[in-house]
């Protein structure tokens, strides 16, 4: 398990679908850590919404259900990370979770709805989707706060 140690907060995105808006960008800046939670598009040239997210700040990701590309086959389908001490576990789809993991929060996208509520002992996390609108859902990213106060998300709507 990969080991991080930050002072600014965590940027969390998913389901950006081949659109990566300059509002995220913009609401991304400063964060000290950015982890994308799978579907970041299906073509070729999605890989690079990968690597401007990581000139931000070091960047981790997950594979989503539309990650198809080659480039996308090196992304693994889950990740886990330790973040000021927080156990983070990150997956694209929730229902392919599994229940044994201990951790303190689960990161997941994949169904556009944004979700930032506690079960049990830990934090469930989905930033919505900050790429192309589905539905009436809104388009909305995350950022985390993991520190000696605690683990805590706040869903951010994107300025559009």
């Amino acid at each position: 398990m990969q080991a991080i140690t930050i002072e600014q907060p965590v940027g969390v995105i998913s389901d950006t679908h081949g659109l990566l808006r300059p509002e995220a960008l913009t609401l991304l800046e400063g964060c000290g850590l950015i982890l994308h939670l799978g579907d970041v598009g299906s073509r070729d040239e999605d890989a690079a919404i990968l690597e401007r997210l990581g000139e931000l700040a070091p960047m981790a990701a997950v594979r989503g259900n539309i990650d198809t590309a080659s480039w996308a086959e090196t992304l693994p389908m889950t990740r886990d990370l330790t973040v000021n001490g927080w156990r983070l576990h990150l997956v694209h789809i929730l229902a392919e979770l599994d229940p044994a993991i201990t951790c303190d929060a689960v990161l997941h996208g994949h169904s556009h709805k944004p979700r930032n509520e506690r079960q049990a002992d830990r934090l469930l996390f989905n930033p919505g989707a900050a790429g192309k609108r589905r539905f009436r859902l809104p388009i909305t990213l995350g950022k985390l706060w993991a520190d000696a106060r605690g683990l805590r998300g706040a869903i951010l709507h994107l300025p559009l």
